[in-house]
């Protein structure tokens, strides 16, 4: 699986095919990522791209946007002839048709094989039709000695319902271990090594529970806006954008079995459990498990900026949600008992991804009078980004003649301990997706879970009348959140 190192697993002459090419995703992540691997020496001479967008930039406009976007053109350079770039409709089939010629024709010249990717980074109502049109012109068929496989963005899907015919859709013409549905969050260092700590330290193992554990809080906190993005997260909001996919992967993870190995069936195995273990509330039950907040008009490091409503291409009467805090319950033998607590938010004072388990406190403190009195409950803290690193909180003696106890971190930074370099998470996940390796990749049915699991906040949300709280950027979100833990006697852990 992707924990392996990467450089003792290589790929054979492959052609990705992006469709999409001319877009934004492509230029900021997947060439970029294409590029870097060339430089660490991860892919073969005979690696090709085509690219296939309605935009008339022909090859030597692709090849100008693949020159662009990399960091490093000293590898890029000497393989920009393998970079081609086909103009065309996406629900014709007559793209498909100049495709397939198009690939022969690279495939026979390069020597590749006929081993393709296909990378879907369009619009995610095009992912159903594309990969029809792909199998009826039978481009989504493997070799005896060769692969096709095809990797989806998230969205996927609009509510379980949708999410359920995406996959009928794609499963007309790919067979599911031919779908890689790519989460960028799990391509993150820290979010792999969820699995490492959790599973190579048996000091963890035995507090990994509900005996010991207090609460969990995930938080995933942004602090920009929504920039040039207005338009399609009116239409989405920080439930779809953020919980329903990034915030329930890391979710799973965390709260997760131990799998019987470290393949891709193990572990998305004990993925589907904890999320058909997480209590779906009622619609009624919505309202005091969940708040919605939206943010207005706030200073960020000393900077007045503008509410989401005045936003560029947003309402100016939008109930979009900004701002989303879930209190949740797991129903296992682990965990039951345990509130877990997930919120996220533009506009939040910093950014930072970050999970906090809180353990329970020690049951009799022996120590006189106010000794302990900044002493606070132990926690774990997994930061996922931007620094990537784990943090222990404990108690411990402040020096001097009186006895007292603080509480104080041993902190672990990955950029302090590793000199290895960092991968970029798309860096990672194109690999593996090369590679065959769908560890960390979403499988169909965690996609369903995870719909099933928002789909009464999703309707709730949708009543006109549920409350929308409002908050000012540069703020940890609307007050209403903080009551939202008070309930059970818990508090935010902000940094």
């Amino acid at each position: 699986m992707s924990i392996q190192m990467h450089r003792k697993r290589r790929i054979e002459g492959t052609t990705l095919v992006i469709f999409g090419a001319s877009g934004d995703l492509t230029s900021r992540k997947i060439l970029p990522a294409i590029a870097s691997l060339w430089d660490q020496n991860q892919l073969p001479e005979e690696f090709s791209v085509v690219g296939v967008a309605r935009s008339p930039l022909g090859n030597e406009g692709f090849r100008k946007l693949v020159m662009e976007s990399a960091s490093s053109l000293e590898s890029i350079s000497s393989n920009i002839e393998n970079f081609h770039y086909l103009q065309g409709d996406y629900s014709s089939i007559s793209t498909y048709q100049a495709l397939a010629k198009l690939l022969d024709s690279v495939e026979q010249t390069r020597q590749t094989g006929k081993s393709r990717l296909f990378y879907l980074a369009t619009i995610p109502s095009l992912f159903g039709p594309i990969s029809s049109l792909l199998g009826e012109s039978g481009l989504s068929q493997s070799g005896a000695s060769t692969f096709t496989r095809i990797i989806i963005e998230k969205p996927f899907g609009n509510d379980t319902e949708s999410a359920r015919k995406l996959n009928s859709d794609m499963h007309r013409s790919f067979s599911e271990e031919q779908i890689y549905r790519i989460d960028h969050y799990l391509g993150k260092e820290t979010v792999q090594n969820l699995l490492a700590l959790r599973f190579s330290n048996a000091v963890f193992e035995p507090i990994w529970n509900r005996n010991f554990v207090n609460n969990v809080q995930i938080t995933v906190a942004e602090q920009i806006g929504v920039g040039h993005r207005g338009g399609f997260y009116d239409s989405a909001g920080a439930l779809k954008d953020i919980v329903q996919n990034h915030m329930l992967q890391v979710l799973s993870l965390v709260l997760m079995e131990a799998p019987a190995t470290m393949i891709a069936d193990s572990i998305q195995n004990e993925k589907v459990k904890v999320l058909s273990s997480v209590e779906i509330p009622s619609i009624q039950e919505v309202a005091t498990r969940t708040v919605r907040g939206q943010y207005v008009t706030g200073v960020i490091n000393s900077e007045e900026v503008r509410g989401y409503r005045e936003e560029r291409d947003v309402s100016r009467v939008s109930k979009t949600e900004t701002y989303v805090a879930m209190r949740l319950a797991v129903d296992n033998w682990r965990w039951a008992g345990v509130p877990i607590f997930i919120r996220t938010g533009k506009r939040m004072p910093k950014r930072e991804t970050q999970v906090v388990m809180e353990f329970n406190r020690a049951p009799h403190l022996p120590f006189a009078g106010s000794s302990a009195r900044q002493l606070g409950p132990n926690r774990l803290i997994l930061r996922i980004q931007p620094e990537e690193g784990i943090k222990l909180v404990f108690g411990a003696k402040v020096p001097g003649q009186d006895y007292n106890i603080r509480s104080v971190a041993m902190d672990f930074s990955y950029a302090d301990a590793f000199r290895e370099i960092s991968w970029d998470a798309y860096e990672r996940l194109i690999l593996d997706a090369l590679l065959g390796d769908r560890t960390l990749f979403l499988r169909s049915d965690e996609v369903i879970k995870a719909w099933e699991i928002v789909e009464p906040v999703q309707r709730a949300f949708a009543d006109p009348d549920f409350p929308l709280y409002l908050y000012a950027a540069g703020t940890y979100g609307p007050k209403e959140s903080n009551k939202l833990l008070q309930a059970t006697g818990h508090y935010w852990h902000n940094s």
